[in-house]
């Protein structure tokens, strides 16, 4: 048994919690229990966990919203490339138009074009993830010779987009 240094009153530690000693004028001691102090045992043995078929249905409406969010996802995934490719082949083929306006003849290849920093950079594929582009090279009739040049750029990516065209084709 102790003494409280801010009471003043007779304290004694049960372990579980903190009692203050009422002596009374009997020659009875009352025991009067302050507060309890948890026992972090006890509180684990009497809380509840989830049982399995609440564990299982959690983990069913998971599959659902993932085997619909995934498809939509990987959709809009393969438009947002689709569209890339189509802006750089857009910005390549303007970018073929400005060096001949300028120059007076077709470039030799895009890396002319990024040469002469008509490109800041060779561009890249995004459905293959290449820099690679089919250069289709052509007569160059502003030339007196005859030359050969960079007529158009196409991608080099097999297959076909969400409408059936082919990449090619762009």
């Amino acid at each position: 048994m102790v003494r409280s240094t801010v009471t003043g009153k007779a304290i004694w530690d049960l372990g579980s919690g903190i009692a203050d000693l009422v002596f009374a004028r009997s020659s009875r001691t009352v025991v009067r229990l302050k507060h309890e102090i948890p026992n972090p045992k006890s509180q684990i043995r009497n809380q509840r966990g989830f049982s399995l078929l609440e564990l299982m249905i959690a983990m069913f409406i998971l599959i659902i919203l993932l085997s619909v969010a995934f498809p939509t996802y990987q959709r809009s995934v393969q438009h947002a490339r689709e569209t890339v490719l189509k802006e750089n082949l857009w910005q390549m083929r303007r970018s073929i138009d400005q060096f001949t306006s300028d120059k007076g003849k077709l470039p030799k290849s895009i890396d002319e074009l990024v040469e002469m920093k008509y490109l800041r950079e060779k561009p890249v594929d995004p459905i293959t993830e290449k820099d690679d582009w089919e250069e289709v090279q052509g007569e160059d009739t502003l030339t007196p010779d005859g030359e050969q040049g960079l007529k158009d750029v196409k991608s080099s990516a097999q297959g076909v987009d969400t409408d059936g065209k082919e990449y090619k084709e762009y």
